[in-house]
């Protein structure tokens, strides 16, 4: 069956459906990955947003639903250039195509889906419609139609609406050793050493795993959760999740925020991050296209170290609004803009990426405030 992609500016891509049928409206965006589609596609910050995904060949290992960062598809659509038939994974579950129709997400294959990023990256993001059932014209008329990101609170419309303490599979991937008599997938889970609570703005899986596996029991709250509902709960910490849509929309978790600074350590991480930066004084906008893919460059400032990162980022934090006090710790070196920030007076630090496990911690930073508190 055809499908379109239509942007509103007027520029159409053709291709053929794999996904359920029908029409969906979002904005455009791009993410660089060679692998991780899953992950990608199932991460609540690409909530109503039309993703394309680069590389040339999708769905390969297929699907496994232990893998996913959140229960179903996130993305309105799936735009790739060619969907594998096989897939070659011992651990899938299922096929992407029939993943995608059994979610009622839309997919589109044989776009030329390089040509999509560039394209974006010359003209920036805008809104865009796939449909199975409209004409091109009437496409193009829907997408004008759609909610931009800019001014949009994606996050109150995915946040968890029950507090809920984290307790999904946490042990670290390992692979067997026989020699030793072990035949088990996974390693040993570090005991709980403090308990934090964390702002559902568009959580990932994958997040409280590792929260979990540097000792943070976790409570999840939502995003109108208030401070002293937080503080009621006694935690030695406050995180300050990923997800989707403009921070400066978030008024009410930003003044959460506003409250608890000072009256424990606090970390944000991407979205987080932003909102925990607007708290702290500084101001947002919008990046033309994003950043999103596997190997974004950025630079540790305190060490001069580069890490090779995997961002998921609409927003930015403008360096020059950031008030005296509140330092810039990392920049993404393709554009020299805000990955990192850290005020030692509120005890309060984020990152715009989720760091690489260091000595078996992922949030050391976070980890290291907390201790410092106690």
């Amino acid at each position: 069956m055809k499908a379109i992609l239509a942007l509103e500016d007027g520029t159409i891509f053709e291709g053929t459906s794999i996904g359920a049928t029908g029409t969906v409206t979002g904005e455009a965006c791009f993410n660089t990955a060679v692998m991780g589609y899953q992950e990608i596609i199932t991460d609540p910050a690409h909530n109503g947003q039309i993703l394309g995904m680069t590389y040339s060949l999708i769905g390969n290992y297929g699907i496994v639903e232990e893998d996913n960062e959140s229960p179903a598809p996130q993305a309105a659509a799936v735009i790739i250039g060619e969907l594998s038939n096989l897939h070659s994974s011992w651990r899938a579950d299922c096929a992407m195509g029939d993943w995608l129709k059994k979610h009622n997400t839309p997919g589109i294959e044989g776009v030329d889906t390089r040509k999509l990023a560039r394209y974006l990256r010359t003209n920036g993001s805008m809104r865009a419609c796939v449909t199975t059932e409209l004409s091109a014209e009437q496409a193009i008329a829907q997408a004008k139609t759609a909610t931009a990101l800019a001014g949009a609170d994606l996050a109150a419309t995915i946040s968890t609406k029950q507090v809920y303490t984290w307790n999904g599979e946490s042990r670290p991937w390992k692979l067997p050793n026989k020699t030793a008599g072990d035949m088990s997938n996974y390693g040993e889970l570090a005991p709980v050493t403090c308990k934090v609570v964390a702002i559902d703005l568009g959580i990932k899986n994958s997040t409280l795993r590792a929260l979990r596996q540097d000792g943070c029991e976790v409570t999840v709250v939502p995003a109108t959760t208030t401070a002293d509902e937080i503080l009621s709960m006694n935690p030695a910490g406050l995180f300050l999740s990923s997800g989707p849509g403009d921070p400066a929309a978030l008024s009410g978790v930003i003044s959460t925020v506003k409250e608890l600074l000072g009256k424990l350590p606090i970390f944000g991480l991407g979205l987080g991050m932003e909102v925990l930066g607007l708290a702290l004084g500084g101001s947002t906008s919008q990046l033309k296209f994003g950043h999103r893919g596997a190997n974004q460059p950025s630079k540790n400032l305190a060490t001069g170290k580069v890490e090779i990162t995997a961002p998921n980022q609409n927003f930015v934090l403008a360096a020059d609004s950031l008030p005296a006090g509140v330092e810039v710790t990392h920049l993404n070196l393709n554009d020299d803009s805000v990955n990192g920030i850290l005020s030692r007076e509120h005890k309060a630090a984020g990152l715009e990426y989720t760091p690489a496990a260091v000595n078996g911690r992922t949030f050391g930073t976070f980890i290291d405030m907390i201790n410092a508190a106690k």
